[in-house]
């Protein structure tokens, strides 16, 4: 059964509760395969991440980080071999194009490892998104990239949604006519076990341009 983690950011680390069903979900500790954001920078990429998992007692016998130190090959061989995929938080554009470049998105599709993405890693892993400079993102023009597409659904993820609801409504609506966005800020995840959808913190579902908030269920 595929498992995946939309995650946004946590401060601190996960809750007990978030932690408990990763600990059950990664069943198979052999080798998590982190993947960069920000490929071109190799100091302390990952540490954040791999801090929540190791506070979570979520401990790996091997620790990968595919970045431009790895060779393409080799990232799709070590990828082959995860028991954990984690896509790292930084630029949602650079990792975009990082996942095309060494074309790792089949191989993540593919895996039967569970998988992961924080903040940008969690906008890439959904099937689309919006880029937008109301977002932050370092664009003159708005325009929705295709992600690895692991479900059928876009991904706000990472974004002070209480202060700016009326610019998240704007900006989604045209993307939420055509597929189911989930919105989130920090402190919050969205589980894909299978066919089930479980939700940690605040998180919105915005679909046909209707924003509302969902109940908790983790």
């Amino acid at each position: 059964m595929k498992t995946h983690y939309y995650l946004g950011w946590f401060n601190n680390f996960f809750p007990e509760n978030l932690a408990r069903v990763l600990q059950e979900d990664i069943a198979d500790r052999k080798s998590l395969v982190m993947i960069s954001s920000n490929p071109s920078v190799f100091e302390d990429d990952g540490a954040t991440e791999r801090s929540w998992l190791d506070q979570a007692g979520i401990t790996f016998d091997e620790y990968h980080l595919i970045n431009y130190r790895v060779q393409k090959e080799d990232a799709q061989t070590i990828l082959q071999n995860a028991s954990g995929i984690f896509l790292l938080g930084g630029s949602i554009l650079n990792l975009n194009r990082f996942l095309k470049e060494y074309e790792l998105s089949d191989s993540i599709k593919k895996s039967s490892a569970v998988v992961m993405g924080a903040s940008a890693g969690a906008i890439n892993m959904s099937a689309k998104w919006l880029c937008s400079k109301n977002f932050g993102d370092d664009v003159e023009m708005s325009s929705v990239y295709d992600g690895i597409g692991l479900d059928n659904f876009s991904v706000l993820s990472h974004f002070d949604l209480e202060n700016n609801m009326d610019l998240v409504q704007r900006e989604l609506s045209p993307l939420s006519e055509e597929i189911n966005i989930y919105a989130s800020n920090k402190d919050c995840a969205v589980r894909v076990k299978g066919d089930k959808i479980d939700i940690l913190g605040n998180v919105y579902l915005i679909s046909n341009s209707k924003i509302q908030k969902l109940d908790e269920t983790l």
